[in-house]
């Protein structure tokens, strides 16, 4: 790979910077290589007298070589910054190049002269790991153990170790193409962009069906869709009482958990009609549901309804949807359920379709055993039952808390030592939460989509924010993501991202769909996308470590996690376009014994898409640090000096396209 070229811009093009996170001209390692070099004084020699006194006219003629050296430096300095700052008012092409040529010599020079300083950068990890995801099962721990039949194991066991034990960077599998842009990537995915097998392509649901060809994998016709979901959506709305699915959002829907998502499809139909759905899925080694919905740029994560309550808030989702996801609701009397009436708004909507509710099936004794099992939980929980068409049973929560207090049997009400908002990987609760919530507000009465994503200050006073302050944070986010997105536009479409040239056009709305925001804090980042006209989603993360605004970002119609920066993210290798982390690094600093800077960026490499973005904004020092550590992974970066706070940088990265190598 050629080398990166690093390009320090302030104000308009102040050049600075060095390669690999050190400052060629810092004057730390000017002294620290002086004396290393024997440079930073003159000794006298053990047993030896002083020396001569030089005479005048050497002396003159010393100072004279210096002076004039001085001079030089100085004047190169004032051009270089003279050449910068003219780039401004439309400086030539050929200028700016030479401009750029003088700063890849000066880091060159900064380059070789901290020789064994540079940290050494990381190797390639072996086949097996293409698909690695911590904390889970997958296919390349069981080939390092030996173990071909190894039982798969769903539930989420992060060790922090296993995932910081692994200093390499996994690469893409041999045949691997950057995904189509959106919306075409929705339909047509790269066949050898994900692990299936021709088992995977024979299994086929409702949710679960695409033509496969040659190389892509389609997920539609030219007449008909070939899952049948359109009809699918029509019908679930027709049951609720609407006209047809693009009355969803009148009827206070807004943000859907689609439960064994099959590869997507649902979701991808009602992002269409203005809602916003999160695909979960256990982990699966091949085929994964997880794996091909974000790769068609659809919301998805690995998770799964076993012993631990979801990372969401309660009352966080108007829709949870089942089709055929293979949960048996009737087990572990019906915690299952309990834990979808956590997840849903008052009002919301559980619809549940499976081979068991036709009549058929029912005819079968341990079946109706079964159904019954479930309709009675239900009932106990203050879900109404709407209606049952076919396989869809669709079920409406209370949005009443008498109803409570009037059941004979059920679930109890949690007390409040129990009812945890945001319980991270908590075991499940067997009671009802979220009724002492000043969230518990029905769908129905909630501001519809898109205003909702601007809350007044009744709603922002029940999560300690103030309006003011609010609409600071929003506007100023407006002004950063343009800015962001004028950074990224040099580099897209130039053959030589290093080198961009004037004439290279600015970057499409849909350069970019699925964008990771490491520290979230209210949503402000996803917002200004949309505003802007990205046709992007954001999955909005919420450190542990700091405050937990997370259902505030689901009150405003995104979505988002609960997330521990040491653990690695619920999710596949190359699955995001962009990552975003704004005060992240100081957050983690502020932490004792948390784990390295080294992991973290690791765990982004991993996560990250080839030709895939980050850019990072924090403290300058941090920032400087983070440098050292890319250096690492082998990623281009450009360092940006900030014009309102001197104490902060801006750091923006792109991971190269590494192709697979022969191990």
């Amino acid at each position: 790979m050629s080398r990166p070229l690093h390009r320090g811009l302030s104000g308009g093009g102040r050049v600075g910077g060095g390669i690999s996170g050190y400052n060629v001209f810092d004057q730390k390692y000017q002294v620290k290589d002086s004396l290393e070099n024997g440079f930073g004084h003159e000794a006298t020699s053990p047993g030896r007298g002083a020396r001569s006194r030089p005479s005048p006219t050497f002396l003159l003629l010393k100072l004279g070589l210096v002076f004039v050296t001085i001079l030089a430096l100085l004047g190169l300095l004032y051009w270089s910054i003279s050449i910068s700052n003219s780039s401004r008012h439309n400086v030539s092409r050929g200028y700016r190049r030479l401009q750029e040529q003088l700063v890849a010599d000066l880091s060159d020079i900064g380059e070789l002269s901290l020789g064994k300083a540079r940290l050494k950068e990381l190797e390639f990890c072996s086949p097996e790991y293409e698909n690695y995801v911590p904390c889970y099962y997958n296919i390349s721990e069981s080939l390092d153990l030996g173990d071909h039949e190894a039982p798969i194991e769903y539930e989420r066991q992060c060790v922090r170790e296993s995932a910081i034990d692994r200093g390499c960077l996994i690469l893409p599998p041999r045949n691997y193409r950057i995904p189509l842009r959106w919306p075409s990537g929705r339909d047509i995915i790269w066949k050898e962009n994900v692990k299936i097998t021709g088992q995977d392509l024979s299994s086929g649901s409702l949710t679960k069906r695409m033509m496969v060809e040659e190389e892509q994998i389609s997920f539609h016709s030219d007449s008909l869709m070939v899952d049948g979901v359109e009809d699918y959506s029509h019908q679930i709305a027709e049951m609720i009482g609407l006209r047809n699915e693009s009355n969803f959002n009148e009827a206070g829907v807004r943000t859907v958990l689609d439960i064994g998502c099959g590869f997507g499809s649902f979701g991808a139909h009602l992002f269409s009609k203005q809602l916003l759905t999160l695909c979960i899925a256990n982990y699966e080694a091949t085929g994964s549901q997880v794996q091909l919905t974000l790769e068609r740029g659809i919301p998805a994560m690995i998770g799964s309804f076993a012993s631990k309550q979801l990372p969401y808030p309660y009352l966080s989702f108007d829709m949870l949807h089942c089709a055929r996801c293979g949960i048996e609701w009737e087990k572990n009397d019906g915690i299952f359920l309990v834990e979808v009436d956590r997840l849903l708004r008052p009002g919301g909507y559980f619809v549940w379709t499976s081979p068991m509710n036709t009549h058929r099936s029912l005819r079968d004794k341990e079946n109706k055993r079964k159904w019954t099992s479930i309709r009675d939980f239900a009932e106990n929980l203050c879900w109404d039952m709407l209606s049952q068409q076919d396989e869809t049973i669709v079920w409406k929560k209370t949005s009443k808390k008498k109803c409570y207090s009037s059941r004979k049997s059920g679930p109890a009400v949690c007390g409040r030592s129990h009812d945890i908002e945001s319980p991270y990987y908590q075991p499940l609760n067997p009671c009802i939460a979220g009724t002492r919530s000043q969230r518990w507000v029905p769908i129905e009465y909630r501001t519809p989509w898109p205003s909702q994503a601007k809350l007044n200050s009744t709603e922002l006073d029940i999560h300690g924010v103030h309006l003011e302050y609010f609409a600071e944070d929003a506007a100023n986010w407006n002004s950063v993501v343009q800015n962001y997105w004028s950074l990224l536009s040099p580099l897209i479409f130039s053959d030589h991202p290093k080198r961009p040239g004037d004439e290279d056009p600015a970057p499409p709305f849909n350069m970019l769909r699925n964008v990771l925001d490491m520290n979230a804090r209210y949503g402000g980042f996803n917002a200004a996308l949309l505003d802007a006209g990205k046709s992007v989603w954001v999955m909005n993360v919420v450190p542990r470590s700091g405050p937990n605004y997370l259902p505030l970002i689901f009150n405003r119609g995104f979505i988002g996690v609960q997330h521990d920066w040491c653990e690695a993210f619920p999710t596949y290798p190359r699955t995001y376009d962009m990552v975003h982390a704004d005060g992240l690094l100081s957050l983690e600093k502020n932490q004792k014994h948390r784990c390295s800077m080294l992991d973290i960026f690791k765990e982004i490499d991993r996560i990250l898409r080839p030709e895939g973005w980050v850019i990072l904004h924090d403290a300058a020092p941090l920032i400087q640090a983070a440098r050292s550590v890319i250096a690492q992974l082998k990623w281009d970066m450009r360092m940006m000096e900030l014009n309102d706070n001197s104490d902060e940088k801006l750091l923006i990265c792109q991971k190269p396209f590494f192709m697979k190598q022969q191990l």
